[in-house]
């Protein structure tokens, strides 16, 4: 692993390739204004939260589409190297710690929610975070079994090219997991933007319309991929009630 440098936080490591940290500042301003920062205490508890909380209902989904995820991966009935790119505050890492024989790196380029992470999960020996960004060649010595975007793949401008290099550091018959991410068919792109930069400017936060990015199917066709959960489908429509897609890519 190219890492240089290591935090007096035991299990947070900071790679040679610092990200720009302008993108950290803008989203820790808008996530404090959308209520989606949590204290020390409530992260040990994720995706529980309480039924008070302004995003109890978004909190629902997360915990159905991490309960999923784990099933499949845990059906696997092997040890598995895991990757999660935009970690957060770690707690899907966390809960992925669980599966037998893992072992978890999760990564970010947000600094104090990685530091947050570690706090809350420093005594996890299954559970390493490392700041910085994949696309700098910082875990260029390093492959995985599975590789998972939870709620990140909108913060990468460019999906293909996060894809290509996610595929890189994947052993072979490994996985790209991507859910709970907004994935748009190319007509519905252009109303998408516009609905973003409505909320962005509504909350004080216009600037980060500029850093969140709408994907579409259409730039998956490069890729060997399959929807594990198809948000238009009459089942999950009656029963999952997921609205977002569950993709898997495939490194065959």
């Amino acid at each position: 692993m190219k890492i240089t440098e290591t935090e007096k936080l035991t299990n947070l490591y900071i790679s040679c390739s610092r990200p720009d940290n302008l993108f950290e500042e803008k989203y820790i301003n808008t996530r404090r204004k959308e209520h989606r920062l949590f204290e020390d205490w409530e992260v040990q508890y994720l995706p529980i939260v309480s039924k008070m909380h302004p995003h109890h209902k978004e909190w629902l989904v997360r915990k159905r589409s991490c309960q999923r995820l784990m099933k499949y991966l845990e059906a696997q009935k092997r040890s598995l190297q895991i990757l999660e790119i935009g970690c957060g505050n770690g707690w899907l890492s966390q809960q992925l710690s669980a599966i037998p024989g893992s072992k978890v790196i999760g990564s970010d380029i947000n600094l104090m929610e990685l530091q947050q992470a570690v706090r809350v999960f420093s005594k996890n020996s299954k559970l390493k975070f490392v700041y910085g960004d994949i696309r700098s060649g910082m875990l260029d010595d390093m492959n995985f079994d599975v590789i998972i975007f939870a709620s990140s793949i909108q913060y990468f401008p460019t999906l293909e090219e996060i894809l290509f290099v996610s595929l890189s550091h994947l052993n072979p018959n490994g996985e790209i997991h991507i859910l709970d991410s907004p994935i748009y068919r190319e007509q519905q792109i252009e109303s998408a933007k516009y609905r973003s930069r409505e909320y962005f400017t509504s909350i004080g936060s216009p600037e980060m319309s500029n850093l969140y990015f709408h994907h579409s199917y259409g730039q998956l066709s490069p890729f060997n991929y399959k929807l594990l959960t198809n948000p238009n489908s009459l089942a999950n429509r009656l029963f999952l009630k997921i609205p977002f897609p569950w993709i898997c890519i495939r490194n065959v």
